[in-house]
């Protein structure tokens, strides 16, 4: 009887292990979403050739300071730095219903930039993917 209470006993944690590791594979592989905000919208990436076929009729900014932009800018692109302390002011000259182009050296900026634009009143705003260096990597002509 004490070897059947002991096997017993020992099926019971073995079992209890299986299925708490069954239960942590699922929660591993559970995918998790988000909601997307409606002003998370407003920001959408455009990759250089899509954007090229664009330049010339289109607001577009580089965000990077001006030594950068010194060094190759896109055509037709303004310059506005990011880390202008009146960045926002001077964004806000724009007219935040048109559709507003952004870029800077690698994207890492613009998605910050693109957020705070949304939430001073742009209502779409595109992101040049992967900034300047994807642009050059895509051998698209840089304005020095």
């Amino acid at each position: 009887m004490k070897f059947i209470k002991i096997n017993f006993f020992i099926i019971i944690i073995f079992t209890s292990t299986l299925v708490g590791c069954a239960q942590n594979t699922k929660e591993k592989n559970t995918i998790h979403t988000t909601e997307v905000s409606e002003k998370d919208k407003v920001i959408n990436l455009i990759s250089p050739e899509e954007l090229n076929k664009k330049l010339g009729e289109i607001t577009l900014i580089d965000i990077r300071t001006p030594q950068e932009f010194s060094e190759g800018h896109l055509k037709n692109a303004a310059n506005i730095n990011l880390f202008d302390p009146n960045f926002i002011q001077k964004m806000n000259k724009f007219d935040k219903s048109k559709v507003l182009y952004i870029y800077c050296r690698s994207g890492n900026r613009t998605s910050s930039a693109a957020k705070k634009l949304a939430e001073i009143g742009f209502v779409k705003i595109y992101d040049l993917q992967g900034g300047i260096l994807n642009w050059r990597k895509n051998n698209m002509e840089v304005i020095k």
